[in-house]
């Protein structure tokens, strides 16, 4: 008779075999090139990962960015930029687009250059020749002047933030045509060129007063414009009262270190701003924003700004969905989770980890649908109760503290197959290289090979994989019950919720992509 362990029949649907190696050589899926795209726009950040390093980063892009169709490039940018509130890849695809399909990328440009910073991004990859050509061009220089000349003058203020190239730069390059005389003016003195004072925008002239000390009003300018100023802490707590809620959230420290808040109701003013919903939402406050900034605070600042974060905190998570049925979050919190979320940068390096965003998510559906099951893994899944109520940050906090291990992501889903555990939706966060307990090339991966064991039970289940690293490789194969996504912005909230709910089926992510208008 046959071994009955190698012919066992098997019920449901036969585990996909796995076509290449992950980033720590173990077996896993290959993603469609739109696919992979979209991925690494959602997640690339141009610095070096446990894995890997920045260039290899912006090579794959330029690589699957030439590959796909220039419809799909110029969505995916818009995406990236819109909805992943990425700066560098966005900038990078939009690139690639104006050697593609001029007409696309003169469409796509104002949707993915909203702001300065990203239009310096722009310029200097272009200039870098990494995408085919070091100039401009015609149709870039001409998209360049158009954004220049229809900025407002506090635009383009925030914009002469910076270097490398720095807006001067920009406007020596493109040489815009001003409309009128205070643009003329005002693109002069940007160039340090002789300009009519009296002819430049009043919150020029009001910077200027300041800085000959003509006046003593603080003018309301980005905080770097005033920096190597002095000023009384009288008139740094006027700069706390006139800044934006990102400058607030960014500025803490300094603000503090500068005396701004001695007065009581300047503490007052900014607290109220900090939890205001409506600036919260205007300022697309991202959660791992707030996480690095709490992370950062001087215990020198005020408490109640502190408690302000935290409500920030819980206003940023507002749409993070109520789900249906049984839902499974499985944080990864094995060893290559520690490094830094947007990669290695030098001094620019954030204090945020992978493992920490991968604890917010978990904390922040914890909040939502208090009966989940967090299940944090590593090689085996580790024990640990999370209270609801607690705040979001508390229990990110405790998950975080769990880190270290080498990686299983079959690991939570054989823990609920061993306790014939229900789940209609089973949600991952991970960078996805699983090499723990791996299975050979052309095999199943081990963790299909246990949501086919789940589904057997569970017909009807939904696995979720959340990818916030670039590495364009899979643990679980796309088909209509799984959805791999990447990024860690608020989207992957929204799309997860659509999935959840039927709302998002075969397509899946790429063709949620491929309905961004262009």
């Amino acid at each position: 008779m046959a071994n009955r362990s190698v012919f066992a029949s098997q019920r449901g649907r036969f585990a996909p075999q796995t076509d290449i190696r992950n980033a720590a050589g173990a077996a896993a899926y290959d993603l469609a090139p739109a696919h992979k795209l979209a991925q690494l726009a959602m997640t690339g950040t141009f610095g070096g990962g446990y894995y890997t390093d920045a260039q290899t980063q912006v090579r794959e892009l330029i690589e699957l960015a030439n590959t796909v169709s220039p419809d799909f490039l110029a969505r995916t940018a818009i995406h990236a930029r819109d909805k992943g509130h990425m700066k560098d890849t966005p900038a990078l695809l939009l690139a690639v687009l104006s050697g593609r399909d001029p007409v696309l990328f003169a469409r796509a440009f104002p949707k993915v250059v909203t702001s300065g910073r990203v239009l310096r991004t722009f310029v200097q990859i272009m200039r870098s020749g990494q995408t085919g050509r070091k100039s401009l061009g015609s149709r870039p220089k001409a998209m360049i002047q158009d954004w220049l000349n229809k900025a407002s003058d506090a635009q383009l203020l925030a914009a002469s933030v910076g270097n490398d190239p720095s807006l001067a730069d920009v406007i020596r390059m493109v040489h815009p045509h001003p409309g009128s005389a205070q643009r003329e003016a005002f693109y002069a003195w940007l160039i340090d060129r002789p300009a009519d004072v009296s002819a430049l925008p009043a919150l020029v002239q009001d910077l200027l007063a300041f800085r000959s000390g003509v006046s003593k009003q603080v003018p309301a300018v980005p905080l770097q414009l005033l920096g190597s100023l002095t000023l009384s802490p009288e008139q740094w707590g006027e700069v706390a009262l006139m800044a934006s809620w990102q400058t607030l959230r960014q500025g803490l420290n300094m603000l503090t270190r500068n005396g701004a808040f001695a007065r009581p109701e300047v503490v007052a003013h900014v607290s109220a701003v900090l939890r205001d919903r409506e600036r919260i939402k205007a300022a697309k406050a991202l959660p791992y924003q707030l996480l690095a900034t709490l992370q950062a605070l001087d215990t020198a600042v005020p408490p109640a700004l502190r408690d302000a974060l935290h409500d920030a905190m819980e206003c940023a998570v507002d749409n993070v969905p109520r789900l249906e049925g049984r839902v499974v979050v499985c944080p990864d919190v094995s060893g290559s989770m520690l490094s830094p979320v947007t990669g290695y940068r030098g001094s620019a390096t954030t204090a945020v980890r992978c493992i920490d965003v991968a604890a917010l998510v978990a904390a922040a559906l914890k909040r939502s649908n208090p009966a989940a099951l967090i299940l944090p893994f590593e090689v085996r899944v580790r024990d640990i109760a999370l209270e609801p109520r607690d705040t979001i940050l508390t229990n990110a906090r405790r998950l975080a503290e769990l880190g270290g291990g080498a990686t299983d992501c079959a690991a939570p889903l054989a823990w609920l197959n061993a306790r014939h555990e229900t789940a209609d939706l089973v949600v991952f966060v991970s960078d996805n290289q699983s090499w723990g307990n791996a299975q050979a090339k052309g095999l199943p991966s081990g963790m299909m090979q246990e949501w086919t064991k789940l589904k057997v039970r569970n017909p009807a289940a939904r696995l979720v994989c959340i990818d916030i690293q670039p590495y364009g490789t899979a643990q679980a194969a796309e088909r209509d019950d799984v959805l791999n996504i990447g990024g860690f912005s608020d989207a992957a909230f929204k799309q997860m919720g659509a999935f959840a709910s039927g709302q998002m089926e075969a397509s899946h992510w790429v063709g949620q992509i491929m309905a961004q208008p262009v």
